[in-house]
């Protein structure tokens, strides 16, 4: 069942649009939670015209919470009386969601109250809607909406200037080739058009509207200013044939510049076009601007005048069946002679029984006399009369099927007809031969024939003037193309049946003494023809003029293109003013080109461009399956909107390739200004939704394994603290992530708010727009994610098990080394950042802590000396050896060098180790400098001792904190049996305890020795004397003390080489496995770390990411 709604205008406010009963709803008291205290709210609200889309797209904070809501565009959700909803107990249910969502009878008034202004500025409809009472609602159907208007714009000057010379030069084969491609080209677009309009309202704009909102504002922008230039070099071609058919065909005495020679009347030609369409444009642009009314009043008799010039046409035909005219052509031998200069097509004549030379022998000879001395070709030839226009029954049709292309300069020759040729004929000036002004060949005729078939577009652009645009738009224009596509294909044959075809090839009528060609073909005058392409060429003139600077409006008040918002605004009855100025300016530039052959190809390139991008949406679209692709229009397939497409391409490159290439050129610079400056529009694109499911494909495709280590790259997600503002803590963690990704792979910028989303939803909102600009600044190019959640470390946690989707989930994570985890105030900040090392070591995951990441460059910043150094302890599957050459990619760190240092073991070879890793290195492809570092092994220092006690005294004053009185106590009592008994067993102790296994040291042989014989000797006096300095070290955790010695020893060998590097990465050791031991976890690594500038503490995630093999 189908169903229609009715759009006409309305008065009165949306409290209107249910019935109120008699005694109006203000004496029945309201529900007992309403509150009004406004002693007015009872009166009857002020009553309001409807408000179209457009301003509710405009003011949107005007009709409901200020989201605008683009599935529901006719909802205005203006105040409402609130007791008409609330009277009806059964809808106490949806109350509270009244203001937001109305319902579906307010709904369905609203839609059919709903009026489609028709098309015009915004500025001029508000400025009429006071004065205007009552608004008639469109009145045009398909006939005098769509179908006349395609007619008379695609009906105009190339069929009255240049279609017989097109038939004489590429035949009637060829040329029906042509026409056939060019319309086929535009009844595909017609369809793929059809299937767009059909699909929803298409307000101002026509083909820009359809594009942008269909392949989005990058699109739209470029191809609708493609668009705007097509139409206004369209308007230069209409004024440069009205020009040529005043100073060629009706005054030719009217030109100001005048030849000196007949070599210089084609440079004076041209000159004189730019003058009087310099003038003409002038004189439009004062009509447009004055009222564009006086062009719509003019334009029934442009139409008119085209009607009749086609009707002559037809008639001058059938007359040639049966009465052809006598319009006899000069030939000498097989050439064309221009009657200019002789009337008597002869050698010489008889006067009085005398025999005397006439006009033509003058010109080909030195005197008059029959013994002079002329021109060896017209010696030799004769001269022969022929029938121009022979009729359509002379069989000539058979003569000029096949092409005749030629060179510029080149005599326009009949075939078949005698001829003496002449060797090494001298093209001596003067002679009235019939000349071809330029190359012809069939790309080229292509490009110039292409703008007799545009305007398809007319129809759509006046969508809002028609009664039923879904149903006249396609109609009209389908209809349009098959009568222009049988005008132009019946010409053709009928111009080659009819004309003989030196005729045709003669582009200005030179050999019918200037009369234009298709106008001695008509009936019942040529002064038919001639007066009415004159009127129809300045009406397209005028009709261009009008078109593209409202398109040029359209585009300016999008939005999308900043430095084009001045052409927006006009006059005060909304007449675009500046885009008018804008427009003639540009027209200007065609004019001074001053040739239709050479401007023609121009506006092809424009058009086609554009009628490609109206079937690439209509291709994507339907491919793409959208739900709101639902056009009235049903005989369209995406396998038709490609063919034309491809056709349209194709047809671009056959016209002219370097002009394609600088449309193609144009447009892509317009494309990339757009996605770099313009506004950020989101109209529900068929880009978007392709970009969709090329993501979903490819997502699918990558989630089938994990990638090979050539492919590996660090997915960062990066973890970064808020403040009670909700700005980000260390805005230079993202300027480190831009750094090291280069734009390249995937970046997740995550938080976490504290608190339940219901609460925290507006700071979670403002948290990710800040979060956003941020990364805008930085320019880090990702995506940003935010957790709400009962405590930082779950958030933590959930960011790294579920942040990423399929296989575009990350690999790393990087954060800040929390500064102040020492802190009384902050005791939890150190327990969440180990436990998010173990979550990423559980997840397989690489993890970097940039310590003093305050401190790290800014994207602006050029280091332009330093090193950056790898502390290569452990292997960690090469992360260390990547971070380095990643990072020097970018411009910050591009002129640093990179060193590795790497710690020997035992039994090593630090000699071989070096020649070994230099190797290594040398086969990754990587350059660096490469040293071994032998750290010689001595006696824990009392210093070790000290820092060993400070942190169990912190690690038990932490514990106390979150235990209760009561196990205070308990704990206190432990605490004090242990030290007992580890003093005990201490002083019990015949030996120290041995060195550790584990500890990651480097050993020179001598050193291992000599270890090995101390730890042999019984001796322990000087183990003892260490503790009596002391008591209280003799109670300490001796793994803690093991550890802390490493962490000492490791600092200061860092300390002493790399202290002035630009920044040190270093291997970073797990947590432990006994969670008792967390708090110790940290101040090992604050001991390893301290005095180090920039370090990045990197752990592997547990595969090899770098590989030695291509």
């Amino acid at each position: 069942m189908s169903l229609r709604f009715v759009v006409t205008p309305a008065a009165g406010g949306l409290g209107d649009a249910e019935p109120r009963p008699e005694g109006g709803s203000s004496q029945r008291p309201g529900p007992p939670w309403t509150l009004d205290p406004d002693p007015a709210a009872g009166r009857e609200p002020p009553r309001e015209d409807a408000l179209p889309i457009l301003r509710y797209c405009r003011e949107p904070s005007r009709y409901g919470d200020g989201n605008p809501r683009e599935s529901s565009p006719f909802i205005n959700n203006v105040e409402v009386d609130r007791e008409s909803f609330f009277e009806r107990k059964n809808m106490a249910l949806f109350e509270e969601e009244m203001d937001s969502n109305p319902m579906v009878s307010s709904l369905l008034n609203k839609l059919a109250n709903y009026t489609n202004l028709s098309q015009g500025a915004v500025e001029h409809e508000e400025g009429e809607e006071s004065r205007r009472h009552e608004v008639k609602g469109p009145r045009m159907g398909t006939f005098i909406g769509v179908y006349l208007p395609c007619l008379q714009n695609i009906l105009g000057v190339i069929l009255f200037l240049r279609l017989t010379w097109i038939v004489g030069a590429a035949g009637v084969l060829e040329s029906f080739l042509i026409v056939s491609m060019c319309c086929t080209c535009t009844m595909l677009t017609a369809i793929s058009m059809s299937a767009i309009a059909t699909n929803g309202v298409v307000p101002a704009g026509g083909s820009y509207y359809m594009i942008s909102r269909s392949l989005g504002p990058e699109f739209g922008g470029a191809v609708g200013l493609c668009f705007y230039l097509g139409t206004t070099f369209a308007g230069a071609m209409y004024i440069l044939g009205t020009i040529e058919i005043f100073l060629t065909y009706i005054s030719p005495s009217a030109s100001i510049i005048q030849a000196d020679s007949v070599d210089g009347e084609a440079a004076a030609m041209l000159h004189n076009m730019r003058v009087y369409g310099t003038c003409t444009l002038v004189f439009m642009a004062m009509v447009v601007f004055v009222g564009v009314k006086y062009v719509n009043k003019l334009a029934l008799v442009f139409l008119a005048c085209v009607v009749l010039s086609i009707l002559a046409i037809y008639a001058g035909v059938i007359k040639t069946a049966f009465d052809p005219p006598d319009i006899p052509v000069c030939l000498l031998g097989n050439r064309t002679l221009s009657r200019r200069g002789f009337d008597l097509c002869a050698k010489v004549h008889t006067i009085n029984n005398s025999t005397a030379t006439t006009a033509l022998w003058g010109l080909f000879c030195n005197s008059s006399m029959p013994n002079a001395t002329c021109d060896e070709y017209f010696a030799q030839n004769n001269v022969t009369e022929i029938q121009g226009i022979p009729g359509v029954a002379s069989g000539v049709l058979l003569d000029n099927l096949w092409s005749a292309y030629s060179d510029k300069g080149a005599f326009v020759e009949k075939k078949g007809a005698s001829s003496m040729a002449v060797p090494e004929e001298s093209r001596a000036s003067g002679l009235p031969y019939v000349l071809t002004d330029i190359m012809t060949y069939f790309t080229m005729l292509v490009g110039i024939y292409f703008p007799s078939v545009t305007g398809i577009m007319a129809g759509s652009n006046r969508s809002g003037d028609l009664k039923d645009a879904q149903k006249s738009i396609p109609t009209g224009t389908i209809l349009a193309i098959v009568t222009t596509s049988f005008i132009y294909l019946s010409c053709i044959v009928l111009f080659g049946a009819c004309v003989e075809g030196v005729i045709l090839r003669d582009k200005f009528g030179e050999a019918l003494q200037g009369n234009l060609v298709i106008g001695m073909l008509a009936w019942p005058s040529p002064w038919v023809i001639v007066i009415g392409s004159f009127f129809s060429t300045c009406g397209a003139g005028l009709q261009s003029l009008t078109g593209a600077p409202r398109l040029l409006q359209a585009i300016a008040r999008d939005g999308i293109i900043p430095f084009l918002q001045v052409f927006g605004h006009g006059k005060s009855n909304g007449e675009p003013t500046w885009a008018l100025l804008l427009t003639a300016l540009i027209c200007e530039t065609g004019i001074l080109i001053a040739s239709l052959d050479s401007v023609a190809p121009i506006l092809s390139m424009f058009f086609l461009m554009c009628y490609m991008f109206v079937n690439l949406a209509c291709a994507v679209q339907t491919l793409l399956r959208t739900p709101n692709w639902r056009p009235r229009f049903k005989y369209y397939h995406w396998t038709l909107s490609f063919l034309g497409m491809s056709l349209c391409l194709a047809l671009m490159f056959i016209c002219s390739w370097y002009y394609a290439l600088f449309a193609m050129l144009i447009a892509g610079c317009i494309y990339k200004y757009i996605e770099y400056r313009g506004a950020e529009k989101e109209w529900g694109d068929g880009i978007r939704g392709l970009s969709l499911n090329a993501a979903r494909y490819a997502l699918l495709r990558v989630e089938q394994g994990p990638p090979h280590t050539k492919n590996w790259r660090p997915q960062v997600l990066v973890m970064l603290n808020l403040d009670a503002e909700q700005q980000v803590k260390h805005p230079r963690l993202l300027s480190f992530t831009t750094q090291l990704k280069a734009g390249k792979g995937l970046t997740i910028v995550g938080s976490v708010l504290e608190g339940t989303y219901l609460d925290k939803r507006a700071e979670a909102q403002q948290a990710e727009e800040n979060i956003r600009s941020l990364m805008g600044t930085e320019k880090t190019k990702g995506f940003c994610q935010l957790v709400v959640s009962s405590n930082l470390r779950d958030g933590m946690s959930h960011l790294i098990q579920s942040a990423g989707l399929g296989g575009m989930k990350h690999n790393t994570v990087l954060m800040a080394w929390p500064a102040s985890w020492k802190q009384e105030d902050n005791p939890f900040s150190w327990k969440n950042f180990v436990d998010t090392v173990r979550d990423t070591t559980a997840a397989h995951q690489a993890l970097l802590v940039a310590k003093n990441v305050d401190l790290f460059p800014q994207n602006q910043e050029r280091f332009s000396d330093g090193n950056i150094d790898v502390w290569w302890i452990v292997h960690d599957g090469g992360l260390l050896m990547l971070l380095p050459f990643l990072l020097r990619q970018h411009k910050v760190w591009r002129k640093c060098r990179m060193r590795i240092f790497t710690v020997a073991q035992v039994d090593d070879n630090s000699i071989q180790m070096k020649k070994d890793l230099q190797m290594f290195l040398y086969h990754l492809r990587i350059s660096a400098e490469v040293e071994v570092v032998e750290m010689v092994e001595n006696d824990i220092s009392a210093f070790t001792y000290e820092k060993t006690l400070m942190m169990e005294q912190r690690s038990q004053m932490l514990k106390q904190m979150q235990l209760s009185k009561t196990e205070r106590q308990r704990e206190a009592q432990l605490i004090h049996d242990r030290n007992t008994a580890s003093h005990s067993a201490a002083a019990g102790k015949t030996q120290p305890p041995s060195t550790p296994d584990k500890v990651q040291m480097t050993w020179t042989k001598e050193k291992l020795i000599a270890e090995k014989s101390k730890n042999r000797d019984p001796g322990v006096s000087g183990f003892k004397d260490l503790f009596t300095l002391k008591p209280e070290w003799g109670n300490l955790n001796q793994c803690n003390v093991r550890r802390m010695h490493t962490a000492v020893k490791l600092n200061d060998v860092l300390l002493n080489k790399s202290q002035d590097a630009q920044l040190v990465l270093l291997n970073m050791p797990g947590p432990p496995k006994n969670r008792q031991g967390d708090e110790n976890y940290m101040e090992f690594l604050e001991v390893l770390t301290e005095g180090l500038n920039r370090v990045l503490l990197v752990r592997g995630s547990g595969r090899e990411v770098i590989t030695i093999y291509s």
